[in-house]
């Protein structure tokens, strides 16, 4: 029997003959790095509570990183950096040099208070990110770029500089919308950052299930005038409510404060059976859900708004400012006001009008 299998049956508090090889335990004040290098493909290394001083840098395909929760904690040293990772700011980086990193897991752990990113990856494959809280850093909670079927569940991501968790094609060049072969984003609560999760170029994912609140943006899908265009995505079952801190814009965005759901350059995209409610602004960006032109003046097309509940966002609940992209559609979404006039399922007193559906 493998070690892998023998820890998937003892579980990973149990001993097992594998143990020495298999299993790297890290205490508080021990390097989590030196461990990481020490360990081979298929190892785990467990980390007890405590703070840990340093960023980790994960090269090796199938390794586990597991925390205690909230008791294992990831922070900056004082020290000069001692990697690639700790140099340009992050907490923990997952990066192939010139191939792909398969089936990499960090689990159950908190990063905070680094100035760029909690959790940064690149040229990944399977990563998953699951139990983490990222706090308080520079940049994004988690990142990754250049990667597919990534899977980023029950993670808090928390009063982070940008967004709390951001996928992209790629973070530093242009290029067209990638594939991520079916990304998920799901269960997460995100609150407090600039907003809470950014999609940008990429297609082929599910945001799903995730509360996002007091924010300056709920969710952005943010494309451009690349091929293929940003989308063909899936924002769906999530609570999207009061995000309205204020952020000053940028060359790409105007001011954001008050926006549920942005699309911006973006197609296809699916935004369905959403509570979006709350939010107030005087963005061009504010509102419930918003179909808004990229900074290249690129349209949204052949997006549907279907079957969300979006109630008491000023300056309106669903807004098209896009005029004239082409084929997107607002279907029976329950909401009261709407720019243009007619995309709500119009409210009554005495409750819904079925025959007020504007597709």
């Amino acid at each position: 029997m493998g070690c892998v299998a023998a820890m998937m049956i003892g579980g990973i508090g149990a001993a097992s003959p594998c143990d020495a090889s298999g299993r790297h335990v890290v205490h508080a004040g021990e390097s989590i790095q030196r461990a990481v290098d020490k360990a081979r493909p298929g190892d785990t290394i467990v980390l007890r509570p405590g703070v840990y001083r340093e960023s980790v840098l994960i090269n090796k395909s199938r390794l586990r990183l597991v925390g205690a929760g909230r008791k294992t904690v990831i922070t900056p040293s004082n020290r000069r950096a001692a990697n690639a990772c700790g140099k340009d700011g992050n907490g923990i980086c997952v990066v192939g040099k010139g191939r792909t990193l398969r089936d990499v897991t960090i689990r159950s752990l908190t990063v905070r208070g680094f100035k760029k990113n909690g959790i940064f990856a690149s040229g990944t494959d399977r990563l998953s990110v699951v139990h983490v809280t990222v706090r308080k850093n520079g940049v994004w909670g988690i990142a990754q770029e250049k990667s597919i079927r990534g899977v980023f569940r029950d993670n808090s991501a928390i009063d982070n500089g940008d967004a709390g968790i951001f996928l992209a094609n790629k973070t530093r060049e242009e290029g067209g919308g990638a594939d991520t072969r079916g990304a998920v984003i799901s269960d997460n609560y995100l609150a407090g950052n600039r907003i809470g999760v950014t999609i940008r170029r990429v297609r082929n994912l599910t945001v799903g299930y995730n509360t996002i609140t007091r924010n300056c943006g709920g969710v952005f899908v943010v494309g451009d005038e690349s091929r293929p265009q940003a989308g063909a995505l899936t924002v769906r079952n999530n609570s999207i409510y009061k995000n309205n801190k204020f952020c000053r814009g940028n060359s790409r965005l105007p001011d954001i404060q008050g926006s549920g759901v942005v699309l911006t350059g973006a197609e296809h995209v699916l935004v369905r059976r959403n509570v979006i409610r709350d939010h107030h602004g005087k963005s061009p960006l504010s509102g419930g859900v918003v179909l808004f032109h990229s900074f290249v003046k690129v349209l949204n097309h052949h997006n549907v708004i279907s079957h969300n509940i979006v109630l008491h966002n000023k300056p309106v609940d669903l807004a098209n400012r896009d005029l004239p992209g082409k084929g997107n559609r607002f279907i029976r979404n329950v909401c009261r006001t709407s720019e243009p006039d007619g995309l709500c399922r119009r409210l009554h007193r005495d409750g819904l009008n079925p025959s007020a559906t504007t597709e």
